[in-house]
């Protein structure tokens, strides 16, 4: 009902293109189609900025990462621009694409040449004309649903003009996160929400949210038509009759439309190999985006209203309807639902990720459709970010303040959950955060990990496993990108309040006493498929028994009588594990070799290993002992280090890099 009646009032800005003679004149292979009106899937644009040749400043010159449309086997195609005097405009080819496509007028990263003159565009003069309101686009090709196949079509001018339809009155607003890890948009002048979309998506995603509201209001007629009760209670306030259940009914109608949102945005990308629309939340980030796919939403293909509702039905159909379950807002720190329960808790990592700045992006459309319905959970304008329990710096003024907040907050919501919960189940942790190296005056550590460790620690929990578990999607969106592939469980109990405290020398006896059983235990069987623990894992998983040591005591006093830290506790545990006093980077390195050689294995499985050594593969590939790029990781071979090296120029020199360059000296000389 929504799609017919969004179909009414703008079905008329996805008009479909008919395939006429002319446009088979230059290509053959449309002679088949001539007369057919194909429904349009999307409409792929490029980003334009004035030349800043002063000859052709006249002209907005289009910034395209790719001319490639299609890099399917068989079923290339690619974007041929035709210069004009001072004008351009642009012609689809089939077949294999020129060298000269591949790139576009891309130069490198953020820099640009312009089509015309070839004059280089540099990012800066990007970003003043962004942020100056000078940024077009220029539509570059249609696709269009063919019998067997994706059809790919040149511009056509009345749909570019269909396309510019005046704003509606109502978009969102709320700024852009300015400050993102994996890169945000808001350099370029998209500093609010509504200008992350085009004139016809605002169209299209407000109409569709306005259809909530009263498909909602039709659900609530049909419900009372057919005898449902009528107790005046919605949803939000426990209600179980017809109005409960059209609120019910509209909230998964909202999330259809939060899909629709994923996917109707400028900042999406055209998988040319997919030949399909990806969605905005690739990665945790707003990144800028060069070129982009704007989607048909009355399409049945990628991009469409219909794909975005689908994925609702399939879980509401799977939903267990056995037992209830309930979903509350709080303070972590503060709260006392967990009193007395079994806890397992996925907890924010560190610095890595902001979640309530990348979710007003959903918010602020949620807002819109469902304010009537949950009053006090979307009465601000905006998610709540200050008491987010992230290491931000942009939050707390400094990476020092935003380390204290982490930890003092970390702390003491483990205490609370410590406290609170039920003593006949252990605490179960979830710890899936890609490593990201810091310098000290003691070495390179990963503080994330080491941060975390800490707050467990002084919250009184007593560490008795960390397991590596296979808990991430490694394919999609995902593939062929450096993800994780694992979550360490961190299984913890409460510390008794009378815990000893006992010496340094104490803690390593023990540890020599414990840990060569664990270890035994864990690698039983190894090289079948029945060996408990991976040796890319083993790392990681001796981490649990060697903390359980740790964990259990008040305090591990060094010779001096201060506190050990975790930081010193777990190069304690690494060095009993790989049986000498090898730096970090080469444990990983002879532990990486031992599974995998010279060949490559997943970056999920390397980053586990990384971990555990407190270490971080971006930070092994800045050093040249590894290759790291599309999902794989690699050691680098005696022969891939440079010529030119002074171990007092290292970042972190490392036995097994010297030992590479030393192969190397002997090998060439």
């Amino acid at each position: 009902w929504m799609r017919e009646e969004a179909q009414k009032r703008i079905g008329h800005l996805y008009p479909p293109i008919e395939i006429t003679a002319e446009m088979a004149k230059e290509r053959p292979d449309l002679k088949p189609l001539v007369g057919q009106k194909l429904t349009v899937i999307a409409w792929l644009w490029a980003r334009t900025v004035k030349s800043p040749n002063p000859a052709f400043s006249h002209v907005d010159v289009p910034l395209a990462s790719t001319f490639i449309l299609s890099s399917k086997e068989g079923k290339e195609a690619y974007v041929q621009p035709v210069i004009e005097g001072d004008q351009y405009r642009f012609t689809v080819k089939v077949g294999k694409p020129p060298a000269s496509a591949k790139d576009g007028t891309k130069l490198a990263r953020a820099n640009f040449q312009c089509l015309i003159s070839g004059t280089p565009i540099s990012g800066d003069y990007i970003k003043s004309e962004g942020q100056a309101g000078r940024m077009g686009a220029r539509l570059m090709a249609i696709v269009a649903e063919g019998a067997q196949n994706r059809v790919y079509l040149a511009p056509i001018t009345e749909h570019e003009a269909i396309a510019k339809v005046q704003k509606p009155e109502w978009k969102p607003v709320g700024n852009v996160p300015a400050k993102l890890t994996g890169g945000t948009c808001v350099p370029y002048g998209m500093k609010e929400w509504g200008d992350l979309f085009t004139s016809r998506q605002l169209v299209a995603l407000t109409t569709f949210s306005d259809l909530v509201g009263e498909a909602r209001e039709r659900i609530y007629q049909d419900a009372l038509a057919v005898g449902m009760k009528e107790d005046e209670k919605g949803i939000d306030a426990g209600g179980t009759g017809a109005k409960a259940y059209a609120e019910a009914v509209s909230v998964y109608l909202a999330f259809a439309v939060s899909r629709q949102i994923n996917r109707s945005a400028t900042t999406l990308v055209w998988n040319r190999i997919g030949e399909k629309i990806e969605q905005v939340f690739a990665r945790q980030a707003i990144p800028m985006t060069w070129d982009f796919p704007e989607a048909n939403v009355f399409s049945d293909s990628t991009g469409g209203w219909s794909g975005s509702l689908e994925w609702i039905p399939k879980v509401l159909e799977n939903l267990s309807i056995g037992s209830g379950g309930i979903a509350v807002q709080k303070d972590a720190q503060t709260q006392t639902a967990s009193s007395l329960k079994i806890i397992s808790t996925d907890p924010p990592y560190y610095d890595n990720i902001s979640y309530a700045d990348l979710s007003d992006f959903f918010y602020v459309w949620l807002r819109k459709s469902l304010r009537d319905v949950f009053p006090n959970l979307l009465s601000t304008i905006a998610v709540p970010k200050a008491e987010e329990l992230v290491a931000a710096p942009y939050r707390h003024g400094n990476k020092e303040k935003a380390e204290h907040f982490f930890l003092t907050g970390m702390t003491q919501t483990m205490s609370s959950l410590a406290r609170q919960a039920h003593p006949a189940g252990p605490i179960t942790i979830y710890y899936a955060f890609k490593q990201a190296d810091s310098e000290t005056k003691t070495g390179t550590s990963s503080t994330g990990w080491e941060t975390f460790l800490e707050a467990l620690s002084r919250a009184n929990l007593q560490l008795s496993g960390t397991w590596p578990l296979r808990t991430e999607r490694d394919f999609g969106v995902k593939s062929g990108n450096n993800v994780l592939a694992s979550s360490i469980v961190l299984v913890c109990r409460k510390r008794p309040t009378d815990a000893p405290t006992i010496s340094r020398r104490e803690f390593i006896r023990e540890l020599n006493a414990a840990l060569p059983e664990a270890l035994d235990e864990m690698t039983r069987g190894a090289g079948s498929e029945h060996s408990p623990v991976a040796p890319v894992d083993l790392s990681q998983a001796i981490i649990g028994p060697g903390m359980a040591i740790f964990s259990k005591y008040a305090a591990v006093l060094e010779a001096d009588g201060s506190p050990m830290s975790v930081r010193t506790a777990l190069q304690q545990i690494n060095r009993f594990l790989a049986e000498d006093d090898f730096d970090a980077d080469s444990q990983f390195c002879l532990h990486w070799f031992e599974q995998y050689g010279w060949r490559e294995g997943a970056y999920g499985e390397a980053d586990v290993l990384a971990r555990s050594k407190a270490i971080s593969i971006n930070g092994l590939a800045e050093v040249g002992v590894v290759h790291s790029g599309g999902g794989k990781v690699q050691l680098c071979k005696w022969a891939d280090y440079p010529l030119a090296w002074q171990p007092e120029s290292g970042v972190r020199p490392s036995v097994w890099e010297s030992l590479h360059h030393l192969i190397r000296a002997l090998r060439q000389t």
